[in-house]
C-alpha cells in the first residue's frame, strides 16, 4: 500500500478509459459490461469474462465498503503491453479491503479471493482522500512471427 495522490494509469499504456458511477447497485452491471466491451474492443476478447468478473468484484467492494452517499466511484481500465488493468477508486480510504476465510454457508466474503485467483497482480493504494483497488490480467504472450523448424 502506498500513500499518494490519486494514481493515474500506468506510465506507459496503449489504451485508457475512465468512467465515474453513482453509488447504487445498478452501476455494477454497467461497469462490468463496459470493462468487458473494452477488453473485446482492444483486441483481447479472451480476457473479457475475467475482466468483467474483476470489475464486478471491485465495484461491489467499493459500493459495500467504500462509497459515501452522493460521492461517485471511478473505474479506470488500462491496456499496456503486458496487462489489462481494472482500477476502482472510492472515497473511503479508512476502510481498506482484505481477504478473509469464508465458510461454505457464507453468502458474502469471497470477492477478494476471486480477485486474487484471477489477477496476475492486485493491490490497494491509499490516496489523500479515498483509495484505489486495482487488479491486472496478464495478456497472452505474443507468439513470434518467425518459427524455426528443427
Amino acid at each position: 500500500m502506498t500513500d499518494s495522490c490519486p494514481p493515474g494509469p500506468p506510465k506507459s499504456y496503449d489504451r485508457y478509459d475512465q468512467v465515474s458511477y453513482t453509488p447504487y447497485p445498478r452501476s455494477i452491471p454497467l461497469a462490468r459490461r463496459r470493462v468487458a466491451g473494452l477488453a473485446v474492443d482492444w483486441g483481447h476478447p479472451d480476457l473479457a469474462g475475467d475482466a468483467a468478473l474483476l470489475a464486478s468484484e471491485l465495484c461491489t467492494n467499493a459500493l459495500l465498503h467504500g462509497c459515501l452517499r452522493d460521492r461517485l466511484f471511478r473505474v479506470e481500465t488500462t491496456l499496456t503491453d503486458t496487462a489489462l488493468r481494472i482500477a476502482v477508486t472510492d472515497p473511503r480510504g479508512e476502510r481498506l479491503p482484505g481477504t478473509q476465510p469464508a465458510h461454505a454457508e457464507d453468502q458474502f466474503g469471497r470477492g477478494l479471493l476471486i480477485v486474487r485467483v484471477l489477477a496476475g497482480r492486485w493491490a490497494v493504494e491509499r490516496l489523500t482522500v479515498g483509495k484505489t483497488v486495482w487488479a491486472e490480467l496478464d495478456l497472452p504472450e505474443k507468439q513470434s512471427a518467425c518459427h524455426s523448424d528443427k
